[in-house]
């Protein structure tokens, strides 16, 4: 079983505006809602994929509940823990002439909602995978993606973290299954700037000196690199294609990897997957079907 844990999950609502003045009233033109968070953007994605995982996480309040309802109604099984005090956040980003952001901060999260997590975590076995994606909240132990992987450790459960600098770092002794950093990510961890694939294959190699198995590196428009345990080296421009949302891409190349090896047991074809699965969410409103990504996965020739 597939197991993604998001801390901080959201409902993200995209208002449109056409020509967005402050300070007055603006009306919208169109407008769209859907549960957000890392963790449940790559749930989504492998259920689109057919593959089922368990969500998990925490929630609270009447946006908590609506977050569990439409995470169910998308087909993911979910194992989000209440929290009884606070509102889980609504982020709202908003398109016109240029486009803003404004994100919720989310409620508490205390010792016991942390120990219930710790709980749910008990049932992993030997050939799960966890999926530990985005940020940590502030009421969270900065150290949580670490005491997570030292927690699990030695009972054989495959990991995945797609987080930045140190969230990213500090799990690297223990052998992360998958981490996936962009370009400029990996290049704010060793201080330099990253443009080149070579460049970007060249400190991947470094996180894998470090501890990660497998590196997989998003690039935006430029493509994608992994480096993979056993000793492979992968690389690929973007495909081609109108970018409409960038949002959850990352995410999406995640799931895409996971859904590709799981099914393979093949790092070549988890790799052409997730490239797959990444660019047909950036090119639709939406996060990536199987129709879209197996239209966009039959393109590649590498």
């Amino acid at each position: 079983m597939i197991y993604t844990v998001t801390f901080n999950p959201s409902l993200d609502y995209i208002v449109t505006v056409r020509d967005f003045k402050p300070g007055i009233v603006n009306r919208t033109c169109e407008e769209i809602m859907f549960p957000g968070g890392k963790g449940i953007n790559v749930s989504i994605v492998l259920k689109n994929l057919g593959m089922d995982s368990t969500v998990l996480g925490f929630t609270a309040g009447f946006t908590g509940k609506e977050i569990q309802r439409r995470v169910t109604e998308m087909g993911c099984k979910e194992e989000l823990i209440p929290i009884t005090k606070g509102l889980s956040r609504i982020n709202v980003k908003l398109r016109s002439n240029e486009e803003s952001e404004i994100n919720g901060m989310g409620p508490v999260i205390d010792e016991e909602a942390i120990r219930a997590l710790y709980e749910k975590l008990d049932t992993l076995k030997e050939g799960d995978v966890l999926v530990l994606a985005g940020s940590i909240p502030s009421s969270m132990p900065e150290t949580m993606y670490m005491d997570i992987m030292k927690y699990l450790e030695g009972r054989g459960v495959m990991v995945a973290v797609d987080a930045t600098k140190d969230l990213l770092v500090n799990v690297l002794p223990y052998h992360p299954f998958l981490i996936k950093p962009n370009n400029h990510e990996l290049g704010e961890i060793f201080q330099v700037t990253l443009k080149e694939k070579d460049d970007v294959i060249t400190y991947a190699k470094k996180l894998q000196e470090k501890g990660a198995r497998n590196v997989l590196v998003s690039m935006a428009g430029d493509g994608a690199v992994l480096v993979s345990e056993d000793g492979s080296v992968y690389r690929s421009e973007a495909p081609k294609g109108k970018v409409v949302n960038s949002v959850g891409a990352g995410d999406s190349m995640v799931a895409g990897f996971l859904y590709g090896y799981l099914t393979s047991g093949d790092y070549k074809t988890a790799f052409k997957t997730g490239i797959s699965c990444g660019s047909a969410s950036a090119f639709s409103e939406n996060l990536a079907t199987k129709p879209e990504v197996e239209a966009i996965l039959n393109t590649l020739t590498f």
